[in-house]
């Protein structure tokens, strides 16, 4: 009988997972109305049972037994991850966004499948919206939205790799130690960037988040990408440097490059619903003409080597050694790396539904833990539209909707010069 070992990665998420903010993320559905509660914990106790992840947790064996394992949880039950609550009035977006995030920032139990589900009535227009949260040990973003796919209606729903992705394939971040050298030369590669000059936007984090959401029609960003020889994904890291360039000069400070951490995505070979693949990519983001040119450039030239595991699982037992230590929230907390982390997930083409009940929109969100990064950008597409959702410390950055105003001026059709 195999044994289901727990990933260097999956590891590492849980021993990062020391400070007052999780190391969770998650996806809103926004439904048409129909789907009852008694419905809704029928149909994920059905189709869990074909993502075998959603219905293990990790134990930990003996002393002496190595790492800890993904088993099968016994016990399961799907009401212990199901719950329901009223949206506030007067369900709008904004209302649904706040009613959303206690449920991102309470950490889920380990005594059970690292995930949850919460079904939000009142939502305006009529309707509910589905709070779906997992734990990053679990899956990364691109996994996630695997593991979603096997939830909706149809099973062969398609969801792709993170936009612009790498394309290699990599197994366990295990081997011997040359091979572990070369991975970490490259992986830190991948995140080398000149150090960044203290701003606003770097500042240790409490235990507070605000989300804003900004859409645009993916055929205008298509525009725009064509016109300078890019990608999707190239044209939002230069938006949002810009949008933070225009938040920072309206708070008196003035800023060069932006540096933007990008997790990068490769084809995995688990089937693509489990795990943690992808290492980050630090990217420079200029000032100044043909910045969406020269980015792209970048991208091209240094993504094969984030093309594999993580630092983090690199270093395996080391690293959670040194994070269980406090080491690495110390270190996050103080970081010159980067300004900001960007995560763009494709997801549906088309629009899909929830048990028969169509879902008219997603919302992506992501956590991340205590770190120094006072804004975070998750992006997801669904149905033709990029949905990028903007997540700050309120008390570090209370002008998180005019942020949001600038993100959607520069997404709208006309986009960067």
């Amino acid at each position: 009988m195999s044994v289901d070992r727990a990933g260097d990665a999956d590891l590492a998420f849980l021993a990062i997972d020391r400070g007052p903010v999780p190391e969770q993320l998650g996806v809103v559905l926004v439904l048409e109305p129909g789907l009852t509660v008694e419905a809704c914990a029928d149909l994920l106790a059905a189709r869990t049972a074909g993502v075998p992840r959603l219905r293990q947790r990790l134990v930990r064996p003996r002393f002496g037994g190595g790492p800890a394992v993904w088993a099968g949880d016994t016990g399961f039950d799907v009401r212990r991850h199901l719950s329901t609550a009223a949206c506030p009035s007067p369900g709008d977006e904004r209302a649904l966004l706040d009613a959303a995030m206690p449920y991102l920032l309470a950490p889920l139990p380990r005594d059970r499948p690292l995930w949850r589900a919460v079904l939000l009535t009142g939502i305006s227009g009529g309707g509910s919206a589905l709070v779906l949260v997992a734990h990053h040990a679990l899956s990364d973003g691109m996994g996630g939205l695997a593991a979603l796919a096997r939830l909706v209606d149809g099973a062969d729903v398609p969801v792709g790799r993170t936009v612009e992705s790498a394309a290699g394939t990599f197994g366990p971040a295990g081997g011997g130690a040359p091979r572990r050298i070369g991975r970490l030369r490259a992986a830190m590669r991948a995140s080398r960037v000149a150090r960044v000059a203290p701003s606003s936007l770097l500042a240790p984090t409490g235990g507070r988040r605000r989300a804003v959401v900004v859409r645009i029609p993916l055929d205008a960003l298509r525009v725009v990408a064509h016109r300078h020889g890019a990608g999707v994904n190239t044209v939002l890291l230069v938006v949002v440097a810009d949008a933070l360039r225009g938040l920072l000069g309206e708070r008196g400070e003035t800023v060069g490059a932006v540096s933007i951490a990008v997790p990068v995505g490769v084809a995995r070979t688990d089937g693509g619903t489990a795990g943690n693949a992808g290492s980050p990519l630090v990217v420079a983001v200029p000032a100044g003409a043909d910045r969406i040119s020269r980015v792209a450039g970048e991208v091209r030239r240094r993504r094969a080597d984030a093309d594999g595991p993580p630092p983090v699982a690199v270093l395996g037992k080391w690293f959670r050694g040194f994070a269980a230590a406090g080491g690495y929230r110390w270190y996050m907390r103080r970081q010159r790396r980067m300004h900001t982390l960007v995560s763009n997930v494709r997801g549906p083409v088309d629009a899909v539904s929830v048990g028969g009940v169509r879902v008219r929109g997603m919302m992506p969100m992501s956590v991340g833990g205590s770190t120094n990064l006072t804004v975070t950008f998750v992006a997801l597409s669904y149905g033709g539209e990029l949905v990028v959702t903007v997540v700050a410390d309120p008390d570090r950055c209370p002008d998180l909707d005019r942020l949001g105003v600038l993100l959607g001026d520069l997404l709208g059709t006309k986009g960067p010069s």
